[in-house]
């Protein structure tokens, strides 16, 4: 689904998404709209503008990125697509929920790809803007977290599921992980649910900021 106010843009993204082998199946131009667009048709992944009258963008994002509804599990994976790379804007798009931030300069092509990995639960972020994000996350965990002793052992998890963390924690994505580990990408992303289900935690983003404030991210 494809939302943004501005209804050459909006078309535009939806037809070359259309030719890339997606279905649309919706399209909003403002906040309430998309919202309600949105849990009527379910999508698998919203590509969202942050500008939007009506509602701003990133509560859109807050509304609809793993929220139940209709008999779904979770909303749809969020790919913020905007004309801002402001550190500000980055930032309260992930602490909404969106999956990744890409910015309007991105071609046809990036676009596409960019949908394929937010499909597959993979934080995609124009470059630049995931060094962001994780420093703001390394500024947020710059004290020892609650419980953790100051230690990285991260006891609950099996020697397997903790060096996937390492490895999502560098940035990798679920392929590279596959391929890094010589196992199947289906095998990773199984690591991944276990590792979520264990931490009480529900998106990759969180297991992110999880093992940066165990430092798992630089060992």
């Amino acid at each position: 689904m494809v939302v943004d106010d501005h209804p050459m843009w909006r078309d535009a993204v939806a037809r070359d998404l259309g030719a890339a082998g997606f279905e649309v199946v919706a399209t909003a131009g403002d906040g309430p709209q998309a919202v309600r667009r949105a849990r009527a048709v379910r999508p698998d992944v919203l590509v969202l503008d942050l500008n939007l009258p009506g509602l701003p963008g990133a509560e859109v994002c807050r509304r609809l990125a793993g929220a139940p509804g209709a008999g779904a599990e979770q909303g749809p994976r969020v790919l913020v697509l905007s004309a801002s790379g402001e550190q500000e804007d980055v930032l309260e798009a992930v602490k909404a929920g969106a999956t990744g931030y890409l910015v309007k300069s991105a071609s046809a092509e990036e676009l596409a790809e960019a949908v394929r990995r937010t499909a597959g639960g993979d934080p995609v972020f124009t470059p630049g803007l995931a060094g962001l994000v994780l420093g703001e996350y390394r500024r947020l965990a710059s004290g020892p977290p609650p419980g953790s002793g100051g230690g990285l052992e991260v006891p609950q998890l099996t020697e397997r599921e903790t060096e996937v963390l390492r490895l999502v924690a560098k940035g990798l994505t679920y392929r590279q992980i596959a391929d890094r580990l010589v196992i199947s990408h289906r095998t990773v992303q199984n690591h991944v649910q276990n590792t979520l289900g264990k931490l009480q935690l529900h998106s990759r983003v969180e297991l992110v900021r999880y093992a940066i404030e165990r430092g798992l991210d630089t060992e």
